[in-house]
């Protein structure tokens, strides 16, 4: 989910824009890429690269397991050309949309975060609109200016907290740029947030213990137009050098 509508979330149209960039952009100088066995796997590495003078990209850090959806991932719609092959993201299939996506916004409960990226505080009127035939599908709305009536239907409270008994999921966290054209039905509101406690796989999202995504958000820069990969081991080691990304790591699993 990246578009967003009325209110201090209109900002964040710009995301849309990038969907026109193409994989190869030399402006794109930061990456985010999980790896995961295949297509079924609920778990996955993520490792940070940064893309040096000479065009290369060079690992930061070491790799750390993530959670993704319960029944692994599918082809989603984002940066990457249209796949030959494999499972397609579908609103409610429980899968994390694989291929490349935008990064951003950041969003959470606290006034501020450290972070390279444009941050949203949250407020407990905000809104994911996930009901595919809803005008506002794959939006972030604020019910102070579209209204109760447009977000009736959504299970996507952003402030989980107040909402649904304390849930800290969305305590922190990014936007992931799956549809960005708001097709119905093809998926909405991807985002890496916190991990549950204990861990486990979620709904389509990615998400990683607070250390790491703190990290992370203080890494990640708006200016260095950051992306996230998300692909099968066999699938990111196919596509590296085509869609000019960083090497999978050897071993996929966490």
């Amino acid at each position: 989910m990246s578009i967003f509508a009325a209110g201090s979330w209109s900002a964040s149209l710009a995301a849309a824009a990038d969907l026109a960039t193409p994989v190869t952009d030399p402006a794109w100088t930061q990456a985010v890429l999980v790896v995961t066995p295949d297509w079924e796997a609920s778990q996955g590495t993520l490792t940070a690269f940064e893309r040096d003078a000479g065009g290369g990209w060079r690992q930061r850090g070491s790799g750390h397991p993530v959670m993704i959806g319960r029944k692994g991932c599918a082809w989603g719609r984002g940066l990457h050309p249209d796949p030959v092959g494999g499972p397609r993201k579908r609103e409610g299939d429980k899968r994390s949309p694989a291929g490349v996506f935008t990064i951003g916004p950041a969003f959470g409960v606290p006034a501020t975060c450290a972070t390279g990226l444009e941050y949203l505080a949250l407020s407990v009127d905000d809104w994911c609109v996930d009901v595919p035939d809803s005008p506002l599908y794959n939006r972030i709305v604020s019910t102070r200016d579209v209204g109760v009536a447009a977000v009736a239907g959504s299970t996507e409270p952003m402030r989980r907290d107040l909402h649904l008994g304390g849930d800290q999921s969305y305590a922190l966290g990014f936007v992931i740029g799956h549809n960005c054209g708001c097709e119905p039905g093809a998926g909405s509101c991807i985002f890496a947030h916190l991990t549950d406690d204990p861990p486990g796989p979620t709904a389509g999202c990615i998400a990683m213990d607070e250390e790491h995504l703190r990290a992370l958000l203080e890494w990640l820069r708006a200016d260095a137009h950051p992306r996230l990969v998300l692909l099968p081991a066999a699938e990111a080691a196919a596509r590296a050098s085509e869609w000019g990304l960083p090497p999978p790591p050897r071993d996929p699993h966490p």
